[in-house]
């Protein structure tokens, strides 16, 4: 029996099912029935760890959205796996199962984590349909600055070169989020600002951070990140330093030999050119109106 003709005989035994997959592969299923549940290679566990509010749906290219709610527990979706951004994007299903019939059933929705809020040991999640993927810029913007990210397709840069990226274990953290290791003095002031930080052993592994500020003092170097790890990050730790770019023209030249792919338009014209205009003064010929 199909779930519409299961639907039409009034007596129904309905639940909902969801299925959050992660970057790295990892998946957790949840269901609001009283039972586990298995189908498609995900088991669905019964603990009311996930339930979810009334999805919006609509005809054309509206953006479908609700909202997730559930418990941080350590069985299912952990405090940790969110504060390192473990579940970012991560991709949600949602069907409406046949309980006695678990084949008998259809999704509902499809899409991905949002922002999510923790509050009190519990948290809740934006969903946010396929069509949110149509409110992504596309094509190039005109600007002065890159449009590449340092290492994409676009860019060129291989980030696993020698001089591009750093292996070090962490000597003293604060704050969570500000780093100092002892060496690294072969590169210069600077060097993995606006790059990234991965973390590669401990508690921490796998977190990605961004380098706010990178200073060279002496023997040490101190790495400031834009926000603090999640998960604990202790001495000892090993990371991954990769070098920083400001996408400006002169960098993408001088630090990483790729004006060849610059993505950016360092020639344009700024304000000051678009508002100006000859004046009787000045010399007529034709010519450009700044030397």
């Amino acid at each position: 029996m199909t779930l519409s003709e299961h639907l039409a005989t009034g007596a129904t035994t309905i639940c909902r099912a969801w299925a959050v997959e992660r970057s790295d592969g990892a998946v957790f299923g949840f269901t609001d029935h009283d039972r586990d549940l298995a189908f498609e290679g995900v088991s669905f566990r019964a603990n009311g760890a996930l339930t979810a509010r009334a999805l919006q749906q609509s005809t054309g290219l509206s953006t479908d959205n609700s909202e997730a709610l559930g418990a941080l527990s350590d069985a299912g979706i952990t405090e940790a796996d969110i504060l390192a951004g473990r579940f970012d994007r991560a991709e949600v299903r949602c069907w409406r199962v046949n309980w006695a019939d678990p084949e008998a059933r259809r999704m509902e929705f499809r899409g991905a984590l949002g922002e999510i809020t923790r509050v009190g040991g519990a948290f809740t999640a934006e969903l946010r349909g396929l069509a949110e993927l149509l409110n992504q810029t596309q094509g190039r913007v005109f600007q002065r600055g890159c449009g590449a990210i340092l290492g994409d397709a676009g860019c060129g840069v291989d980030l696993t070169q020698p001089g591009l990226f750093a292996v070090a274990p962490v000597a003293t953290i604060s704050e969570r989020r500000v780093l100092t290791f002892a060496g690294l003095t072969a590169y210069d002031d600077r060097w993995f600002e606006r790059g990234r930080l991965r973390v590669l052993t401990g508690a921490a592994a796998g977190v990605i951070g961004l380098v706010k500020n990178d200073r060279l003092s002496g023997a040490a170097r101190t790495v400031e990140l834009w926000e603090a790890i999640g998960p604990a990050l202790e001495p000892g730790d090993s990371v991954r330093l990769e070098a920083g770019c400001d996408r400006r023209a002169d960098t993408c030249r001088l630090k990483f030999d790729n004006f060849i792919n610059f993505q950016g338009f360092p020639h344009i014209p700024g304000e000051d050119w678009l508002a100006s205009y000859p004046v009787s003064s000045g010399s007529n010929d034709g010519g450009s109106l700044f030397s």
